[in-house]
């Protein structure tokens, strides 16, 4: 596996960052990310001795806010603001590779293995060549630690969706283990557990498959967008799924892999749908598609005809750095290829993370204004 600096940045990402901290957008994302509390010295973490995700609740929200903190005081180390944030990164994670023995709770558990083990897994890694340097045995506990909680609940989910009629859980549940198997392959130095990632995400059996979660490429007018397989679902699902989906893109994107690119910028077409429909307020076409799913007495199919309501996209801002950036200043693709996610990165300018008291406001790190933004 590629190591250089982190998951998501590298060595180079850091200091160009750096160079840019006196300029906008990167002096104003820098103050998202310093002013958020989970990124202050002095931060308590509350690992459990058990993570714990079910229909009910459980203490999941103790990772969420965790892992947040680790990876946001990782950033406020590489960022020049000492070793003593790096330090208190080691002493989060470390809590909870000393506490929590188990994951726990009912199918769920599935969101915890994706969600928060792609994050611990960013959070890792950003801290490697730290943590190596002044613990080795201490990060290769860490890694023990991932496979032991994260990748066996990834790898039973990924592998068939829990037993359950084959599409029944949602894209989301899918790219969250996608991301997190990736993720984990990398940080844990597991090329076996990263290829099951990358091979699920083009060919798997749930939603997480890339052609799957992104399920409809249109044609003609609107040959440039796509449709998601969440898109009759609801607001907050369907633009985590784009967070998500470009979490992978940039993390194989580090390793060499180009999913960006995948079936000419399948992912893009897909936030420019999103971007038209919820920035642009465009009324974007709908190819209807039948749902199966398990029912109480069997499986059930739904045919689902019209594009979810509208609501409210403000809580999923930190999802449009990566994508914009990566197409536009990266890939260099013209214009009015990326004029709708141009327009959700700048009504998102500065991208938080990390941050509010419900957990989608920590399914993505988040700082993309910060961290991803390029001349």
């Amino acid at each position: 596996m590629i190591h250089n600096g982190g998951l998501l940045f590298s060595y180079d990402d850091y200091e160009y960052v750096k160079q840019h901290l006196d300029r906008s957008p990167w002096k104003e994302g820098y103050k998202v990310l310093c002013d958020n509390y989970h990124s202050n010295l002095g931060y308590r973490p509350s690992p459990q001795s058990a993570l714990d995700r079910n229909s009910n609740g459980g203490n999941f929200m103790k990772a969420c806010h965790d892992v947040a903190a680790a990876y946001q005081h990782a950033l406020r180390y590489h960022l020049g603001d000492g070793e003593a944030y790096a330090e208190e990164a080691l002493t989060i994670l470390s809590s909870w590779v000393n506490t929590c023995e188990a994951m726990a709770g009912d199918s769920h558990a599935a969101l915890s293995s994706g969600l928060y083990g792609y994050e611990f897994a960013v959070a890792g890694e950003m801290m490697r060549d730290y943590w190596i340097s002044k613990d080795a045995d201490g990060f290769k506990r860490f890694q023990e630690w991932m496979l032991k909680i994260f990748y066996p609940t990834q790898h039973t989910f990924l592998e068939g969706g829990w037993e359950s009629v084959q599409g029944h859980y949602w894209a989301n549940w899918g790219l969250a283990n996608v991301a997190g198997a990736v993720c984990l392959g990398i940080v844990c130095d597991r090329r076996d557990i990263y290829n099951e990632g990358i091979e699920h995400f083009q060919i798997g059996c749930t939603n997480g498959n890339i052609n799957r979660a992104i399920n409809h490429v249109f044609s003609g007018e609107w040959s440039n967008v796509a449709q998601w397989q969440e898109s009759g679902r609801d607001t907050g699902h369907v633009l985590l799924c784009q967070g998500l989906t470009g979490v992978i893109c940039q993390a194989t994107w580090g390793q060499g892999d180009d999913f960006f690119g995948y079936d000419d910028c399948r992912f893009l077409k897909g936030c420019e749908y999103h971007g038209a429909y919820y920035t642009a307020k465009k009324d974007v076409p709908f190819e209807p598609y039948i749902r199966n799913s398990q029912g109480p007495w069997g499986p059930v199919s739904d045919l689902i005809t019209k594009i979810c309501d509208r609501g409210d996209a403000t809580g999923a801002s930190n999802i449009w750095a990566i994508p914009y950036n990566h197409y536009a200043k990266i890939k260099n693709l013209e214009p009015e290829r990326t004029q709708y996610t141009k327009m959700g990165m700048e009504i998102s300018i500065p991208e938080g993370g990390g941050d509010g008291g419900v957990s989608g406001g920590y399914d993505m790190l988040g700082h993309g204004t910060l961290m991803f933004t390029r001349e």
